[in-house]
């Protein structure tokens, strides 16, 4: 699982990936459509350090992220008939987060109550919800290894409906409302660059602190295995070079 975003400017990189685990069920609705209902979770991450971008911001997150969703699934070529089939989906999610950094002493602090960019007074900026809905798609590979199991490799990206899933996005707040409102805390996190360079300055309020006209998304590559649990091994619809392996309702 990784992200990419305002802490992770690399699109489908391996950098700063991390492990996700989930499983689900698959309904055969014909040949070549089913319905899925998935749950995963792992996590995310980004670091400026390892960034060729905004050092000197020197921010970090980590967030661990639950996502439940219900799709549907359309094979390229039908799976009676063909071993190795590809497909693509598309789905809707409900997914929780709720981004971290740690502080010097490596004590972990939630980031979304401090209101970072003045969230909750300042140009009428909104505390962002942990909880948010996500529209997953993308597509992969199947591959009988029998009647009964499948082989599965699958990318899939989420587009999502908010920019706070690394708690940046906006410009800076004003360093001076910042700290009244919400806190020394606030103005300590919004902005870490004198953690690294002493006496650097915080950013005056209309410094970028992240692209809001860029979403964040974050995205999976992942190898699985399916199994039947019911149904029979596609009977008389069998077709050459094939095992019969689809069925009425498989797990993953």
């Amino acid at each position: 699982m990784n992200y990419q975003g305002d802490l992770q400017p690399k699109r489908l990189t391996l950098s700063q990936a991390r492990p996700f685990v989930g499983g689900g069920f698959y309904f055969e609705a014909t040949d070549r459509l089913y319905f899925r209902l998935g749950v995963l979770t792992g996590k995310v991450g980004g670091d400026d350090k390892l960034s060729q971008f905004n050092k000197d911001r020197n921010l970090n997150f980590q967030s661990k992220v639950t996502e439940v969703h219900l799709g549907a699934e359309f094979d390229i070529l039908n799976a009676y008939e063909h071993t190795v089939v590809p497909y693509i989906f598309a789905a809707v999610a409900g997914y929780h987060y709720n981004p971290y950094t740690l502080d010097s002493s490596g004590n972990k602090l939630y980031l979304q109550p401090l209101g970072t960019e003045g969230q909750g007074f300042y140009l009428g900026r909104k505390k962002y919800g942990l909880n948010q809905l996500a529209i997953p798609f993308g597509g992969g590979l199947k591959m009988a290894l029998s009647d009964m199991v499948n082989i599965r490799f699958e990318v899939a990206l989420r587009k999502l409906f908010t920019d706070y899933l690394d708690d940046v996005s906006a410009t800076f707040a004003d360093e001076d409302e910042l700290r009244a409102n919400n806190g020394q805390a606030a103005v300590d996190y919004s902005f870490r660059g004198d953690e690294i360079k002493n006496n650097l300055p915080y950013p005056d309020a209309t410094a970028r602190r992240g692209n809001p006209g860029s979403k964040d998304f974050y995205y999976t590559v992942g190898l699985s295995l399916s199994f039947r649990l019911q149904g029979n091994a596609g009977g008389n619809k069998q077709g050459k070079g094939k095992l019969g392996c689809p069925t009425n309702i498989s797990g993953w």
